[in-house]
């Protein structure tokens, strides 16, 4: 009796120990980005600890001699010791020209996230590539997008306007990397790339006349792609996006679920609400209102009259709802840099 106990506790413990030792082999593999995806819960004690965000190119130029605007958009994110390009605007060069007079550093940026395929958002990637890999091999190296960016986008005429397409095949020759996510995912401790977005509002923030290509036939394109930059904070959640194609309130509907964050603590980039009318972009004001949004820096295709809007029915004041411009930035201790003349 007395060595059947023996054995039993031995194989107790022996178990116990294999499934210490298993713990252990697993926290030290690589996670795969759908462990992080299903992760979700467990891994929202991850905080981003410090924060920027800076606009190197949108529809309005900030400050004299120190950038230029265009219809489109990018901005450059640090967080926690680490550099993320969002979206690389419309012309070839103007990021690196804008990032130049900024005195911002790109050549020790691996990661690029592209918020969806259109051209105002990719057409400063090839550039990028090859001008810094001439320093650094790794530079502008791996692209992130949401599953179905490929995709072809069709005019009337059957011609292809995905932006994306044009240039995959370049990108790929010089030995970049697309990563493509079909569901959230934690690219760094506290940072998150939402993939494409569920949408319960029917938020349509696309421009009409491209379709996609389905079993059924011709669909409408609705920027299936679209995806977003999560920042989980101690404050709340920070959302960047380039065109919220996927409506802004899904969006933020979806960062929080992501982070588990109540607050919202900001938005920044662009909203397309330009088109909208007020009583659309008043439901949206009353939607982040509701989510407790305290920064606003709306920029690219949202539109200068709607961000005033916004900032009305959010509550915001000239500080905190703010038109973005080349050169604005926001930091996560010091709130909206505005430039001169967004002020």
């Amino acid at each position: 009796m007395l060595r059947q106990k023996r054995r039993g506790f031995v194989s107790t413990l022996c178990a116990a120990l294999a499934a210490v030792a298993l713990t252990l082999n697993c926290g030290a593999r690589a996670v795969t980005s759908s462990e992080k995806a299903t992760a979700g819960a467990g891994t929202r004690s991850h905080q981003a600890r410090f924060l920027k965000i800076t606009v190197l190119v949108t529809n309005l130029a900030g400050d004299p001699h120190e950038g230029d605007a265009e219809w489109g958009y990018s901005a450059l994110v640090e967080v926690d010791g680490h550099k993320i390009l969002y979206d690389t605007g419309a012309s070839a060069d103007l990021v690196a020209r804008n990032a130049a007079a900024l005195h911002v550093d790109l050549a020790d940026v691996t990661d690029v996230v592209l918020s969806h395929n259109h051209w105002d958002h990719v057409g400063g990637l090839m550039t990028l590539r090859r001008e810094l890999a001439k320093s650094n091999p790794d530079a502008m190296s791996r692209v992130h997008v949401g599953a179905r960016i490929f995709e072809p986008r069709l005019d009337e005429a059957g011609r292809d306007n995905n932006g994306l397409r044009l240039i995959r095949a370049e990108y790929l020759a010089t030995g970049g990397n697309f990563v493509v996510h079909d569901k959230p995912t934690e690219l760094y401790p506290g940072v998150w790339f939402t993939g494409p977005v569920p949408r319960p509002n029917a938020e349509k923030n696309w421009t009409p006349g491209l379709s996609l290509v389905t079993a059924q036939g011709r669909v409408a394109d609705n920027v299936p792609e679209d995806s977003a930059l999560v920042f989980h904070t101690a404050r709340g959640a920070v959302v960047l996006t380039g065109c919220a194609h996927a409506g802004i309130v899904n969006i933020t509907a979806y960062a929080r679920t992501i982070t588990g964050s109540k607050p919202l603590l900001a938005v920044v980039g662009g909203l397309h609400l330009f088109a909208a009318s007020e009583q659309t972009v008043n439901w949206t004001g009353a939607q982040l209102k509701a989510d407790g949004l305290e920064y606003l820096l709306a920029g690219h295709c949202t539109g200068i009259e709607a961000t005033y809007l916004l900032r009305e029915a959010i509550g915001l004041t000239r500080r905190s709802g703010v038109v973005s411009a080349v050169g604005s930035s926001f930091t996560l201790d010091r709130g909206i840099d505005a430039r001169a003349l967004a002020q």
